[in-house]
């Protein structure tokens, strides 16, 4: 059995300083009574806590008290509000094609962004770290915040990351994305990063603002180009041993998928086969702008299109073979589609439904995100602010607007 570490004031303390933070993270103004509710605190560590984290800048107490509550006798209570802009953190999404950072406040919202390309696929790892730092100095600019401001960040990539933060470098692809992009950016600026991957970091962002809010046992599975899972259990997010966990690699032995390439690129695909040959299909209307994309097909199946209504069915029994695989090894509750595609995906649903029960006993309940291509910042931006949270005691606020 591990050794389970010892409760002592200190990590008490820490304890009970995330847990204030993380409350007032998703609340206004609150009490000391209020505080004590959320969390469970006594009275006297409560104030002693509001106290301290008052004193190290991160909440502040609000002055005028007698104007809340109607009091016309005796003490008010003391209110005290997070200071959301006492630091910031960085959500970062690094895929193949480009880096795309995100600067939050310590409240989870969105007061910068920005996006850069990677010269191409195969660049040295020099190359990807520079273009990552100049997107995430870009993204505080944009923001008004400086280098210093920055209390955390988080990083999802497209390959498997252990527990530790290290990257499963078994194949030349998830290679590409073992940069050193923790030292090096600990190196540049003093930032702390934690490294994850792209759909973990999916599962967090939807469990905390999407289809997921308040489901403990779920599946996130980032679904246009390439398909990838994370899951959660209990709440609890899987890695395996080694970060392999939610890899579908075995969907290749799966009958009627084969491998895993996602919907808007089948859709891309299967629409150009569509095209290349005699069909009347209004999908032809498109082709001005390159091609018929994921978008293109649902918008004609809407319409009655019978090649796009064929391509959809095409989707929805390979989706739902998918999720059926998924569903037979890991029983979730839910089976969340994020990604860009699942802006349009909503379509997929009933067909999806409607086929799950002969690919799985236990056919669970199918959603599309409502994150969009965002999902995997917003689980960064959550990863962080946990990080933040946990650790307020040992950080320092030196670029902290009051």
């Amino acid at each position: 059995m591990a050794d389970t570490a010892p409760a002592t004031p200190q990590l008490l303390r820490r304890v009970s300083a995330g847990s204030v933070l993380e409350f007032m993270r998703s609340s206004g103004d609150v009490t000391v009574t209020e505080v004590m509710k959320a969390t469970g605190l006594t009275r006297a560590t409560g104030i002693a806590v509001c106290e301290d984290l008052k004193e190290r800048g991160w909440i502040r107490e609000l002055e005028n008290q007698r104007a809340f509550g109607g009091y016309q006798k005796g003490r008010p209570a003391r209110r005290f509000e997070l200071n959301e802009r006492a630091g910031y953190v960085l959500g970062m999404d690094v895929g193949v094609s480009k880096a795309t950072v995100v600067v939050s406040d310590l409240r989870g919202n969105s007061v910068g962004r920005s996006s850069l390309p990677f010269p191409e696929a195969e660049i040295s790892a020099e190359e990807r770290v520079s273009v990552i730092d100049r997107a995430a100095l870009m993204a505080l600019d944009s923001a008004g915040a400086p280098p210093d401001s920055v209390l955390a960040a988080a990083a999802g990539i497209a390959a498997p990351v252990d527990r530790n933060g290290d990257v499963l470098v078994t194949q030349h692809f998830w290679g590409l994305f073992d940069v050193g992009l923790k030292s090096a950016l600990r190196e540049r600026h003093g930032w702390t990063v934690l490294l994850e991957n792209d759909a973990n970091l999916a599962a967090l962002g939807d469990h905390w603002r999407g289809a997921a809010a308040g489901v403990e046992d779920v599946v996130v599975i980032l679904a246009s180009e390439r398909l990838g899972a994370g899951m959660l259990d209990g709440g609890r997010l899987l890695h395996g041993s080694r970060g392999g966990a939610g890899e579908l690699a075995f969907l290749e032995q799966v009958q009627g998928v084969g491998d895993t390439f996602g919907i808007a690129s089948l859709a891309r695909a299967w629409a150009a086969e569509a095209l290349a040959g005699k069909a009347r299909t209004s999908l032809r209307a498109h082709l001005q702008h390159g091609g018929a994309e994921a978008e293109h097909v649902f918008a004609a199946a809407a319409g009655g299109d019978d090649v796009a209504l064929k391509i959809l069915d095409r989707l929805a029994d390979r989706m739902a073979r998918v999720i059926g695989a998924v569903a037979t090894m890991l029983n979730p509750e839910l089976v969340v589609i994020g990604g860009a595609v699942a802006n349009s995906a909503g379509v997929l649903l009933e067909p999806i439904a409607g086929k799950l029960k002969q690919f799985t006993a236990t056919p669970p309940r199918v959603a599309v995100s409502p994150l969009g291509d965002s999902i995997v910042t917003v689980g960064a931006v959550r990863a962080a602010l946990d990080y933040v949270e946990k650790n307020s005691l040992d950080l320092e606020l030196t670029g902290a607007v009051s």
